[in-house]
């Protein structure tokens, strides 16, 4: 009975936290960071870990050097 009173708040939690968790687990497994995807996939703070972690820890990639421009 609980839970049917309050699905109209929990299931935009769910979606809320889901979709920072995918976008910070994407990162952190583009980085190749192996710590930080644990435990963003272990720990659930309800988006706020994954977002610290999005705009905050994470370091913007580098660009790599594309094969056709010329080196010297």
């Amino acid at each position: 009975m609980f839970l049917s009173q309050q699905l109209w708040f929990l299931i935009p939690l769910v979606i809320w936290s889901l979709i920072w968790k995918g976008w910070a687990l994407w990162k952190a497994a583009r980085a190749g960071s192996k710590p930080w995807f644990v435990v963003l996939l272990v720990i659930n703070t309800v988006g706020i870990l994954e977002i610290l972690y999005i705009f905050v820890f994470s370091k913007k990639a580098k660009p790599l050097p594309s094969e056709s421009s010329p080196t010297m």
